[in-house]
């Protein structure tokens, strides 16, 4: 376990924001994150988890009380066989693709969609990441967290971290912290059916086919780098959280009532906004869609210093010198121009550390 005083909390994040932890604590094994943990928590002071800060809007004024740096790792194979597929458990601070293209390389199939996507392991299941048809909900067999509220470790089933779209038990409160995550991953050499038709055509074949596990991968970072969605220092359009808004879900009624306000604005010719089936109920919308339709498109902002990636409208990017105050405000006038426009209000993904929209 290792202590910094005013370590700069910007360069522990995708999106480079952020003032001094006043006090931060890296560590290193499972016994030593709940121990950090439950130190702070006697103490009462204020605490912010911390793990691969892809998820992360961090205030320009920094963050008070204790920051505790997930560095865990580790990748256990509990057992592999053709009948019930490969059960490995995979450490709260292990960087998720490395885990990704490990997994690949190893033949278990159900995470390859999600290549790419930087971040932790540890916040997989907070915000059920997904991407391309697929979502970590679907191999995820069990959760090991720390309850600060029963101060025990517990172990929370599928079942139990009641997953939704890009939302889980886990997201919205600091009750828990996420120790590591065990999945049930297929063994073979082909993926999981592609689910996502632009992957589909890349790949040349028909949507709900499987292909070979590399060239799924290969094909996902593609996508992923043509729309600045993989990490590189030397591109800011990769600076930052990725996604800023989900895609909304809404009601029969309120996606009715959205195609008759893309109608009044944009003309009767105009294309419909797209309409997905949400499980347990709902349409899905797209957030791009109505970002770009409601004026705001790629590069929006620029020269910044924050702007929308001029590769992909769904994300907020710092261009070099961005606060998280540019940030924010710059979200704020894409979301209150969405609304404006259409009646739907964006929820954004990252977590915005005292800050709001």
């Amino acid at each position: 376990m290792r202590e910094l005083a005013g370590e700069p909390l910007a360069g522990h994040t995708t999106m480079r924001v952020g003032g001094p932890a006043e006090r931060m604590v890296v560590v290193e094994t499972t016994d030593e994150l709940v121990d950090a943990v439950r130190e702070v928590d006697d103490a009462d002071e204020p605490l912010l988890v911390l793990g691969g800060g892809s998820n992360l809007v961090l205030p320009d004024e920094g963050v008070a009380g204790t920051v505790v740096k997930v560095a865990t790792r580790g990748v256990e194979v509990d057992s592999a066989d053709q009948c019930g597929g490969a059960s490995v458990t995979v450490a709260a601070g292990e960087p998720w693709d490395p885990f990704v293209e490990l997994a690949v390389g190893q033949g278990w199939s159900g995470v390859e969609a999600l290549s790419g996507i930087p971040g932790s392991t540890g916040a997989t299941p907070v915000q059920n990441v997904g991407a391309y048809g697929q979502e970590v909900s679907q191999t995820i067999a069990r959760v090991r967290v720390w309850d600060r509220l029963e101060e025990k470790v517990r172990t929370m089933s599928s079942h139990d971290c009641r997953f939704t779209y890009r939302h889980s038990l886990f997201k919205g409160t600091d009750r828990y912290v996420v120790l590591d995550v065990m999945f049930q991953l297929v063994l073979g050499d082909l993926s999981a059916p592609v689910r996502y038709g632009d992957l589909a055509t890349q790949l040349g074949v028909e949507v709900g086919e499987r292909v070979p596990l590399a060239d799924a991968r290969a094909a996902v970072l593609a996508q992923r780098g043509r729309r600045g969605m993989v990490l590189d220092a030397a591109d800011h359009d990769t600076w930052s959280c990725g996604s800023f808004f989900t895609n909304p879900v809404l009601s029969e009624v309120e996606a009715d009532e959205l195609e008759r306000r893309v109608t009044a604005r944009l003309g009767a010719d105009a294309p419909a906004p797209p309409r997905f089936a949400e499980a347990g109920g709902g349409v899905k919308t797209s957030a791009a869609w109505l970002i770009e339709r409601a004026g705001f498109g790629k590069g929006y902002g620029m020269p910044g210093p924050a702007a929308l990636s001029t590769k992909h409208t769904l994300a907020v990017t710092n261009r070099g010198s961005a606060r998280a105050e540019d940030v924010v405000a710059l979200a704020r006038t894409v979301r209150d121009g969405v609304r404006d426009a259409f009646g739907v209000t964006l929820v954004n993904e990252p977590v915005l550390v005292g800050q709001t929209l």
